[in-house]
């Protein structure tokens, strides 16, 4: 008898195990070291885990969603069927790090139904990462209301990591390093190291009409996520079919193999736009740093910075140094209801601000008007104006607007939800419609869609130059954090480049005030000046801006690096660096290489190869560096300049002082 219980006990393990064996269905990446297994486990909910050279690297976890009304879609699934794809393609695009792109994944797709559900996942195995998407269909509703979702991200050993915590309208937040397992939640990409040595961000791709995922810790070293909700909770609004964002994590065994994977663009779709010739990248200066720094301001009166007078003066210097833009905020009436009544009118100039004249005479001169909308996040107000804004723009020959959200959405929206996300793609489409580019700051989190949407250019969407001007500033660490975590998803409009790094002939002048609740009175820029030369570099944006007073570049040496720098770059590449402690990244633009290379708060010297210069050429490297007596604290603005021939069979040691940097201009020699 014991052995006939025996027998069927085995007979039940065998076929439970046959029966999981089954359901497990595998995709690997084309080199074959990352595979994705996905299972359905005896309840019918869908799993995956992650296997990096086959080694754990995300435990098995969870995926789904929970919906309001009890539409299962979470569980009881059967598998239906598999298919299986691959892709191998080159694509390029207009502008961006890399304007050719290679497309090269393994994709499964399992496809399940329960009693009411029709669900597809589909996973893309890279060699940079992979990434997966939820695809549902549910016939007997007309409509769904996502309350949570389930998916998980174990990640199997503990590490270290660089994140911002969880929040659903900015940001703006100093980034920490701590172990993984000590991280609360977080806003994605949220990078880490396992404990064995692998490097990985988790992000995700091809965000529209969902809410932002972000990232809170369940236990260990697990994390779910967590979408940003609508005022009533309901966190996802949907008629009863919908496709998710992809959820990716980008993979590398070193930290820059993190900046130079394509991941997050290959899983967005091809180019929507008829043409993109219209699509301008470009350097720009600005009536902006001065009222940050408290010399100027947004409103009328003695201290206005978008004046007839003063705009002409910055289009004078941008034509002279051979800047393609100029911005100014500040021009239109409402900023003098700041903090109040948030009504921007986006067609009526102030009465110092002639922009006609001030358009017409940039054109004369080869310069474009970069314009600006502040929202104050009053979206109802600003939808409403958008048309007759954009055109009324277009009209004056205004192509580039960079927006802002800095303020509240009504109603106690977010941002990030979902509600904020389509507002954003709003923008953009109709933008797209007049030919116009957008910068957008206050924004929602780059996913990639500016391959599909090329003039969607740059964000901010982190602690940029601004908080220099008005408080303890972003440490040295920040600027090295950055490529590692908030780059990943897309480009930022940083703007770098302040020369006057202790605010000395800010504070000095006799139109300074003080005028943000965050000044201690000892603001500064916590970098050397070197450093600041190889941000514009670091920190891409294809809309890059010298950041400071333009005064503070008349006659200054150092400035001939951004007149050489060229925004418009064909390939990238980040050739070494570790989070929170250094970076080197190289950029070319026709043929001319721009590199920069920035430390943390610790000196470094750093080895390098030229093998990403042409072979059989010489080229003259005019260097910017920091000097034997630089320091971010005590001696800031201290710099050399010193050219030398190299080839690309030379090596360098760059040399780099405490908080410093060094940017380096190759250009070819006859």
């Amino acid at each position: 008898m014991k052995v006939k219980v025996l027998s069927l006990l085995l007979l039940a393990f065998f076929y439970v195990n046959c029966l999981q064996a089954a359901n497990d269905k595998k995709v690997s990446s084309p080199d074959g070291r990352n595979t994705i297994v996905f299972s359905l486990d005896a309840g019918g909910t869908p799993t995956y885990q992650l296997l990096r050279d086959g080694k754990m690297l995300i435990s098995p976890s969870v995926l789904g969603f929970i919906e309001k009304n009890n539409i299962n879609l979470a569980n009881e699934f059967k598998l239906r069927k598999t298919s299986f794809h691959t892709k191998d393609e080159h694509w390029t695009q207009p502008w961006g790090e890399n304007k050719s792109m290679r497309e090269h994944y393994n994709e499964l797709a399992v496809h399940l139904k329960n009693s009411k559900v029709n669900l597809t996942i589909r996973f893309r195995a890279f060699n940079d990462g992979v990434g997966f998407r939820y695809e549902y269909d549910v016939p007997s509703v007309d409509s769904l209301f996502v309350m949570d979702e389930l998916t998980t991200f174990n990640i199997a050993e503990d590490g270290v990591s660089w994140s911002i915590p969880a929040n659903f309208d900015t940001y703006e937040i100093l980034y920490s390093e701590k172990p993984v397992s000590a991280i609360k939640d977080a806003n994605t990409p949220m990078t880490f190291k396992t404990n064995s040595g692998v490097y990985g961000s988790i992000h995700e791709a091809a965000l529209y009409d969902f809410p932002e995922m972000t990232l809170q810790r369940t236990e260990g070293t697990s994390f779910k996520s967590n979408l940003a909700p609508w005022p009533d909770g309901v966190k996802v609004k949907k008629p009863n079919h919908f496709t998710t964002a992809w959820r990716t994590l980008q993979i590398g065994d070193k930290a820059v193999d993190l900046i130079n994977s394509g991941l997050i663009l290959n899983l967005n779709p091809p180019c929507q736009l008829e043409t993109t010739d219209w699509i301008e990248p470009m350097k720009y200066v600005g009536v902006w740093w001065g009222m940050h720094v408290g010399v100027e301001t947004w409103t009328m009166g003695d201290r206005h910075g978008a004046t007839t007078e003063n705009a002409k003066k910055y289009i004078d210097f941008a034509s002279k140094n051979g800047i393609r833009g100029v911005l100014f905020e500040g021009w239109n009436d409402g900023w003098q209801n700041w903090g109040g009544n948030q009504r921007f009118e986006y067609t009526k100039p102030f009465a110092d601000f002639d922009i006609e004249e001030i358009t017409r005479y940039a054109k004369e001169r080869g310069v474009t008007v970069i314009g600006h909308h502040e929202t104050g996040g009053n979206i109802p107000y600003y939808e409403a104006q958008m048309e007759k804004a954009y055109k009324w723009y277009k009209d004056l020959g205004i192509i580039n607007v960079k927006t802002g959200y800095a303020g509240g959405f009504p109603n106690h929206l977010s941002h990030h939800g979902q509600y904020g996300v389509n507002h954003y793609q709003k923008v953009v489409e109709l933008a797209a419609a007049h030919h116009m580019t957008i910068n957008a700051h206050e924004p929602i989190k780059d996913t990639g869609i500016r391959r599909t949407w090329p003039n969607m250019m740059s964000r901010e969407g982190a602690r940029g130059m601004e908080w220099n001007g008005w408080s303890e500033g972003n440490p040295p660490s920040h600027h090295v954090i950055l490529p590692f975590t908030r780059l990943l998803g897309g480009p930022m409009d940083y703007t770098p480049g302040t020369f006057d790094i202790l605010l000395e002939k800010s504070k000095s002048s006799p139109k300074h005030k003080k005028w943000h609740g965050l000044d201690k009175g000892n603001s500064r820029v916590n970098t050397t000046l070197a450093k600041q030369l190889a941000n514009w570099v670091i920190l891409y944006s294809p809309v890059q801006m010298a950041s400071d007073l333009i005064d503070n570049y008349d006659g200054h040496p150092a400035f001939q690096f951004f007149r050489d720098f060229d925004a418009d770059c064909d390939w990238s590449k980040a050739l070494d660096g570790e989070p929170g402690k250094f970076v080197v990244i190289v950029r070319k633009a026709d043929d001319k290489y721009f590199l920069g290379a920035a430390t943390n708060e610790e000196a470094r010297t750093v080895h390098i190869k030229l093998d990403f210069l042409e072979p059989y050429r010489s080229y003259k490297a005019i260097i910017y560096a920091d000097t034997e007596k630089t320091d971010w604290k005590t001696n800031p603005t201290e710099y050399r300049i010193y050219e030398k021939a190299v080839t690309s069979e030379d090596e360098l040691d760059i040399v780099m002082a405490k908080g410093g940097g060094q940017a380096i201009t190759f250009l070819k020699m006859k």
